[in-house]
């Protein structure tokens, strides 16, 4: 028998669906109202609000709903983590086609509890939106609490130690498997056959569907001092010019510090590593390893083993656009 759809099934069953995958609530006021009163531990409150789009950002064929939960939430998560604040609620909306099957619905919503429970414990969905659309949105908005004033891109200073914590290139090496090898000969994405990939291989693709920031890295860095910061989701690169631009500064990398194959993990991106800065000599927290130094502004924002970067700068939504369209 064929599974009933969100059409069939109405706004009502479908948001009784979602609540129940997400679990529950740790606000003052949960889902179920006009909005959720949250009880923040501190004064200061960080938002900020991602968005999932079917095409540009995921493929059906290769992500399943668990996937997309996951993914969902942990990339308003890093933000939140990048801040150096501690996640304590999102928000989801979700614009879904009519004949979106009522067991997907089910699926992102435990993806979503999932990502939740395993990278930010005190962090749950407290609200959000149910709307049509043909394409399968997910947009999120993410709540964290400040103990401390917000770490921003703009305060590395030269002589800063530069570090990351987290993966970078796993999650762009999965990309490329997926678009080499799960495609077909048109063009079009087709489910992913685990049995052709090697276990590294394996291993790639799934910290593309569901990448592990290091989300408990963000308030250490904070208690650290770290001097500027931000979340690695468009490539190594990309991102560090973005922080060496706020901070009007360069920011030498060093590839002897990024692993087996720099090149991917210069340019490739969505691992959601966090790139910071601490002063000169300071201890690094837990979970950061030094990839370089800062240095005064030059001709270039990055520089890569004392020369100017001139390979792939990292993923732009629109610039990109005919390259994952497929």
């Amino acid at each position: 028998m064929q599974e009933r759809t969100v059409g069939e099934a109405g706004e009502a069953e479908v948001l009784r669906i979602v609540l129940a995958g997400v679990g529950p609530s740790r606000a003052e006021v949960g889902p179920g109202d006009d909005a959720a009163v949250i009880a923040l531990p501190t004064d200061r409150l960080v938002a900020t609000t991602d968005t999932l789009v079917h095409g540009p950002d995921f493929r059906l064929a290769w992500s399943s709903g668990r996937d997309l939960g996951w993914k969902a939430a942990a990339v308003n998560l890093a933000d939140v983590a990048a801040m150096g604040a501690r996640p304590v609620a999102l928000l989801v909306a979700l614009a879904m086609p009519d004949d979106t099957p009522l067991g997907f619905v089910a699926d992102l919503a435990e993806g979503l509890r999932d990502a939740c429970a395993a990278l930010a414990p005190m962090c749950a969905v407290e609200g959000g939106d149910l709307t049509a659309s043909d394409t399968l949105t997910i947009a999120v908005t993410a709540l964290g609490a400040l103990d401390r004033p917000a770490v921003r891109r703009s305060g590395a200073r030269i002589g800063d130690t530069v570090a990351l914590a987290g993966e970078a290139g796993p999650a762009a090496r999965g990309l490329r498997l997926l678009f080499d090898r799960f495609r077909d000969a048109a063009g079009t994405p087709v489910p992913i056959d685990l049995t052709t990939l090697t276990e590294a291989e394996r291993a790639d693709v799934a910290r593309q569907l569901r990448p592990h920031p290091p989300i408990d890295a963000g308030p250490r860095a904070a208690a650290a001092g770290a001097t500027a910061m931000m979340d690695v989701s468009d490539g190594l690169v990309l991102d560090a010019t973005r922080l060496a631009d706020a901070s009007a500064v360069t920011l030498s990398l060093e590839t002897e510090a990024l692993g087996p194959d720099p090149d991917v993990a210069l340019a490739g991106g969505e691992d959601h590593g966090l790139l910071a800065t601490f002063a000169p000599g300071a201890v690094l927290p837990v979970g950061f390893r030094r990839i370089g130094a800062v240095r005064v502004r030059g001709a270039d924002a990055v520089i890569v083993d004392g020369r100017p970067y001139r390979g792939r700068g990292g993923w732009d939504p629109y610039s990109d656009w005919d390259a994952v369209r497929g």
